[in-house]
């Protein structure tokens, strides 16, 4: 899998223990990384497609983008770049943090990026306002509930929204079960997930957002969804 979560099967119920369960994976020896990466290599494939996709479909001059779990902020960085005038970030994890400001301070938009950390938008909605792009970018397998939270994001989405998550298939299920299991016998509670696609874009149509692209790879999967 890529820099996410890997993932498996949707549980009944929800599983965890808080944000600690980020906190453990995505620390910031995994931030540092993906600065590391970033600034070699810049954005991934999927990042590039997300970002195509928002700039040539829907545009993104004067937009004010809500990205869910955004990380150090790369795909935010990209779409300042483009003419984007504000971004929003809700992380859960806060060992981003830190990388996350040198990149803002290095690009010189710190002033234009807000970042809030420990707000789970599933479970508290109304925390954050509306925006007229709403991105989750390798997040909705990390998360146990995707329908609730794509729910959430929808509703916070005026124009767009775009996600992406990984193929529903033998391979990426195999993995799940791998990860899972090293992260069961390491006793940490993060688990990763691997939802119905279908389900997943279904919650979109029903809150108003007519979904128009569709990209899969071996990797991810990208959704593109407009009002």
């Amino acid at each position: 899998m890529d820099d996410c979560c890997s993932a498996g099967d949707e549980p009944n119920g929800r599983s965890g223990d808080g944000n600690e369960r980020y906190d453990a994976v995505f620390d910031e020896r995994f931030a540092k990384r993906i600065a590391r990466q970033y600034a070699k290599r810049g954005l991934t494939s999927p990042e590039r497609r997300i970002v195509d996709y928002l700039v040539d479909e829907i545009g993104v001059d004067g937009a004010r983008v809500l990205e869910i779990g955004g990380g150090v902020g790369e795909l935010q960085l990209a779409l300042l770049e483009r003419g984007a005038s504000s971004t929003v970030n809700l992380e859960l994890s806060a060992a981003y943090e830190s990388t996350a400001r040198r990149l803002a301070s290095e690009a010189g938009v710190a002033d234009r990026m807000t970042r809030t950390v420990g707000v789970d938008l599933a479970e508290r909605p109304d925390a954050v306002g509306t925006a007229d792009i709403v991105v989750l970018h390798r997040v909705v397998c990390c998360y146990p509930d995707a329908e609730r939270l794509l729910s959430a994001a929808a509703d916070r989405a005026t124009r767009a929204l775009v996600f992406s998550h990984p193929p529903r298939n033998l391979f990426s299920r195999a993995g799940a079960v791998a990860v899972n299991l090293m992260m069961r016998l390491v006793g940490r509670s993060y688990r990763g997930f691997i939802h119905s696609p279908d389900a997943m874009v279904s919650v979109l149509s029903a809150h108003g957002m007519r979904p128009d692209y569709r990209h899969r790879d071996l990797s991810w999967c990208i959704v593109g969804a407009r009002r």
